[in-house]
């Protein structure tokens, strides 16, 4: 009979990766679709920005456009995430998609610099706005548009679990706000107020940066192995709730849309190899009943300490 009399046992992986082969054509259709969504909306804004000299709806106009390149980081960060692993990257490529969550953040934080800009230089010039009519109706455009790429990609992204899609559904929010600011702006030039329109572009630009703190936030917190205090909490005490655990023990990280769970487990060390191999299923089992979003649990057994 094998049994555990070390301090540390050989570690016995229990749950492995799974196919995620449907999540990432879902991720890519939304990203196909965002991107498409995103360049008609800006191009549109920007023909109708130039004609009327608002640049509310211009700098909305290009965040739009450059979004298009957001989107393609985030294709590519799923294409690169998806690479098997091999000697030299172990855990595979998965936070590739995490990097591709912060190159979202630095178009946002780019584009808060640009409308700032711009804003400022209209409020200072006292520049006019033309076709107030046309740009109301392209503003309004940019509201519809964004709102529907952003709660489509924000669906899919729940749905597998994925902090990049999730960053980027936010962005696309932040840019429905970004042309509902131009469209008030555009309301109150129509009303008379010249003023009205770069102060709507310096309200955007708040808008902009509270947006860009929430994604950087986010990502980072991937980036540097944070995850939410409840999961760690809950795979303690599934464990803890198996008959032969004295103790658990939790660690959990993410890697791109993968929740990683390592779990140390206090047993008796005389508990054969066989039977701990059993008692590690029935901890990988409560623990994905507790924590549905984990996909890789790995049970390390202990040897308790022998009483005094």
């Amino acid at each position: 009979m094998h049994e555990i009399t070390g301090l540390r046992a050989p570690t016995g992986v229990v749950s492995g990766r799974v196919d995620d082969t449907d999540e990432r054509r879902q991720a890519n259709r939304a990203i196909a679709f965002s991107a498409f969504g995103l360049a008609v909306t800006g191009l549109v804004e920007l023909v109708i920005a130039l004609i009327t000299g608002s640049v509310g709806l211009l700098g909305d106009a290009l965040h739009n456009l450059s979004d298009v390149s957001t989107s393609l980081a985030v294709f590519l960060g799923f294409r690169v995430s998806r690479r098997a692993a091999c000697e030299r990257y172990p855990y595979g490529l998965e936070r590739a998609e995490d990097l591709a969550g912060l190159g979202v953040a630095v178009v946002i934080w780019a584009s808060a610099v640009f409308a700032g800009i711009e804003s400022f230089h209209k409020l200072l010039s006292h520049q006019g706005t033309n076709h107030i009519a046309a740009g109301i109706t392209a503003a309004a455009l940019g509201i519809v548009g964004n709102q529907l790429v952003a709660r489509y990609k924000l669906r899919v992204g729940r749905r597998i679990q994925s902090a990049t899609l999730i960053s980027d559904a936010k962005h696309s929010w932040l840019d429905a706000l970004s042309s509902a600011g131009a469209l008030v702006g555009l309301i109150a030039v129509a009303l008379g107020q010249r003023w009205g329109d770069p102060i709507a572009g310096l309200a955007v630009t708040l808008f902009i940066c509270h947006v860009g703190y929430e994604v950087t936030i986010d990502v980072s917190r991937r980036l540097l192995d944070g995850v939410e205090e409840r999961m760690v909490v809950a795979a303690e005490n599934a464990a803890a709730s198996i008959p032969g655990i004295g103790h658990a023990h939790a660690y959990a990280r993410w890697t791109g849309r993968t929740l990683r769970i390592e779990i140390e487990g206090w047993v008796d060390p005389t508990l054969s190899v066989h039977h701990a191999d059993e008692l590690s299923c029935r901890v990988s089992n409560a623990i994905h009943q507790a924590v549905p979003e984990a996909r890789i649990i790995t049970f390390i057994p202990r040897a308790m300490p022998s009483p005094l």
